[in-house]
């Protein structure tokens, strides 16, 4: 009897939410492209419906934004009622600063005004081993990029990953599956020269220690943004593994 082949099942498109024209995907799209992982861009902020199941996507990845999980977005509530049913169902969500926020929020922790805003390159500190190794490439520390003003408790049941001085709660796991940031990981030299753009008003003419100037935010912008991917390349291959 021939055997038959069978070919394999294409795998479903990670589905990218975007809450901001100015935040889009960046160096998270260039990673997926590389790897001819499909997605698909979901924006909010043109009037895109919020998916009504999650299992119809690989996975769920969330950029940031300038708004507040806790204004009255019209896709708050039910895009929190999509990452808890990505949680109940093993779809594996990442989340973007804004993004990170909204996990936070759906599982039930407060989002809040943070200690201190952080805008500019900021250091963070792996908090856990087991975080260390799998989502950071064994890295101790590593410089971010930061632009946020509110700031994720611990959601119940996470683990958190990354701290630093400014904001205890700095990234977090859960189920081994989901992460969210504070930070920005997603970062190109364009998408800091939009910010610099559209943040400009928001930007101090001398830096202090968690909020810096234009000129020292593009210092060494090169060297940053290569070692900034070089964490990303370790963090989105880590999440992908679980895609469905």
């Amino acid at each position: 009897m021939a055997s038959v082949m069978c070919s394999p099942i294409p795998m479903r498109p990670v589905a990218v939410l975007r809450f901001s024209p100015t935040e889009g995907p960046a160096y998270f799209a260039e990673w997926l492209d590389r790897r001819r992982i499909a997605w698909t861009l979901v924006p909010f902020d043109s009037g895109a419906a919020v998916p009504a199941d999650p299992r119809e996507f690989a996975g769920i990845a969330m950029m940031g934004g300038p708004m507040s999980v806790n204004d009255d977005e019209p896709w708050v509530a039910p895009v929190c009622d999509l990452l808890r049913e990505c949680v109940a169902t093993g779809v594996p969500v990442l989340g973007h600063c804004l993004g990170g926020q909204m996990l936070a929020k759906a599982l039930g922790a407060r989002v809040a005004r943070a200690p201190v805003a952080e805008i500019g390159w900021v250091d963070v500190q792996a908090t856990d081993d087991d975080a260390r190794a799998k989502w950071f490439g064994g890295r101790d520390r590593f410089t971010t990029f930061q632009w946020h003003y509110d700031a994720f408790a611990l959601p119940p049941g996470a683990t958190r990953v990354l701290t630093n001085g400014f904001n205890k709660d700095q990234a977090y796991v859960v189920d081994d599956l989901h992460i969210g940031f504070q930070c920005h990981i997603e970062m190109t030299p364009d998408l800091v020269a939009t910010w610099l753009a559209s943040g400009a008003n928001e930007l101090p003419k001398r830096s202090s220690d968690a909020v810096q100037s234009a000129d020292d935010i593009r210092r060494d912008l090169p060297v940053r943004i290569d070692a900034l991917h070089a964490v990303a390349d370790d963090v989105y291959a880590r999440w992908s593994s679980g895609l469905r």
